[in-house]
């Protein structure tokens, strides 16, 4: 045991595989990201399928964002609080379970149901596989390549997605989620050669979990509803003041709490702040704009799998530029890249946005590819930077912090997005807001961005 409390492997101690481990990361990362994207494009058939309107089609999506975000911060905690190793195999084996159940839903009910649990699970595959990679990369440099690789995971379910989503739409939606299963299993398979994780054991932080999770439920159910019965009706605007009253309480319990599952001291760190804030932006840009564009090309009488096939070269772009990041980010450093990014992601969406209904589908699918170059270029960099910043003993509740910002910014931009979709300029305002979101963003990396240095707050002990 170390004074922090953390325990740590013994010298002689078997070390494992860092290649299996960053592989076993990589899938992780993959299908909790693919069933956040896949779904769009089988968004149709689902309604064809279980019936429900536009509200019920948000619920499939954000039951599943809600949830990852809500208990990103509690994973985080668990992660440090019982290896990242084990916690990564309970969340994958969870996760499989879940999209089992979600492949027999009998209704749409039941499907929304499921998508929560394998949101649960999915919450912790993603810090704590964040935090593997951490662990077997303990050089800064190799630990920035290891990152990007494993950020490949997620740059290819990110772009493939809308592609596989309509690919296995023309047999049936539920093939969406039978995937999962041997990939889970691959991934299981591989983290037995993982290394031992070291621990770091404090009391559950009850009272910031529940304040945590009503505040995120209660913002995205009202950003939710507004969009069907508007902001005046009375259920809106009580789900509002009670996800303020929320975060008020939240706040307060972190800041007075003995053992607050976000320690304070994280945010003396600005290197932290401004990650969390790209976080969020990023996700609301990224992760909105195919939810916007798979539900307009489809209602412009674009099938599922001829709406997938635009985002193929979204999805290639992703991939090519993904390797070349961190050399990349050696030579000019973490800010130049990721404020190009946003700024290549910000040219995207404005493109899209005031482009006419008539332009060619090659013409949509070549400005997709502005926005698909900001996923190699932000979220890894800013990635390696949170955990260079963060002591080690941190890195699982740093990674749910920034994973939580993620989430929500993604589940935001369905609720608000899909409110703006009922009417007819729907897609053009939601693109740019998106744009005004990275735009924002970059002058914050800008500003807030340090790269040639650790910036570790202090901790008492």
């Amino acid at each position: 045991m170390t004074t922090s409390g953390t325990t740590l492997p013994q010298a002689g101690q078997h070390t494992g595989s860092p290649s299996r481990t960053l592989l076993a990361a990589l899938l992780g990362f993959f299908v909790v990201t693919l069933d956040a994207v896949v779904i769009n494009i089988a968004l149709p058939a689902i309604r064809t399928d279980l019936g429900g309107g536009m509200a019920g089609l948000q619920w499939v999506v954000d039951g599943y964002t809600l949830v990852f975000a809500a208990f990103l911060l509690t994973a985080g905690s668990l992660t440090d609080r019982i290896g990242a190793k084990r916690a990564f195999g309970l969340g994958v084996a969870g996760f499989a379970l879940a999209s089992a159940a979600c492949v027999l839903a009998p209704g749409l009910g039941a499907l929304v149901t499921f998508r929560f649990v394998q949101g649960a699970a999915a919450a912790v595959v993603m810090p704590s596989s964040m935090a593997l990679i951490g662990q077997a990369y303990p050089d800064p440099g190799k630990r920035a390549r290891a990152v990007a690789l494993w950020a490949m995971g997620g740059a290819l379910a990110s772009s493939a997605g809308p592609v596989l989503g309509g690919v296995l739409a023309l047999a049936s939606w539920r093939w969406i989620f039978v995937i999962n299963l041997p990939v889970g299993a691959v991934a299981l398979v591989l983290l037995a050669g993982a290394a031992r994780s070291g621990t770091h054991r404090v009391p559950f932080d009850l009272a910031g979990q529940v304040t945590g999770v009503i505040a995120m439920a209660a913002l995205v159910y009202g950003a939710i509803e507004a969009g069907r019965s508007g902001f005046a009706d009375t259920g809106v605007l009580v789900a509002l003041v009670v996800a303020v009253v929320a975060v008020v309480a939240f706040v307060v319990v972190q800041v007075r709490g003995a053992h607050p599952m976000v320690p304070p001291v994280l945010f003396r760190s600005r290197t932290v702040v401004t990650a969390v804030v790209i976080g969020l932006a990023f996700m609301v840009a990224y992760y909105g704009m195919p939810f916007v564009m798979s539900l307009v090309l489809q209602d412009r009488g674009l099938s599922s799998l001829t709406t997938g096939v635009v985002f193929v070269p979204m999805m290639l772009a992703g991939l090519v530029l993904t390797p070349i990041v961190p050399r990349l980010v050696e030579r000019t450093g973490a800010r130049a890249v990721v404020v190009t990014g946003l700024g290549l992601m910000t040219a995207g969406l404005v493109a899209l946005a005031l482009v006419p209904a008539t332009t060619p589908t090659w013409a949509v699918a070549a400005l997709m590819m502005l926005v698909g170059l900001g996923g190699p270029t932000v979220i890894p960099p800013v990635i390696a930077v949170l955990l260079d910043a963060v002591p080690a003993h941190r890195a699982g509740t740093a990674s749910g912090v920034l994973n939580t910002s993620r989430q929500l910014g993604g589940a935001l931009a369905v609720a608000v997005f899909g409110a703006l979709l009922t009417a007819p300029s729907g897609m053009r305002v939601s693109l740019l807001l998106a744009a005004a979101v990275t735009v924002v963003a970059a002058l914050i990396a800008v500003a807030g961005l340090r790269v040639h240095h650790q910036d570790h707050p202090k901790e008492t002990h």
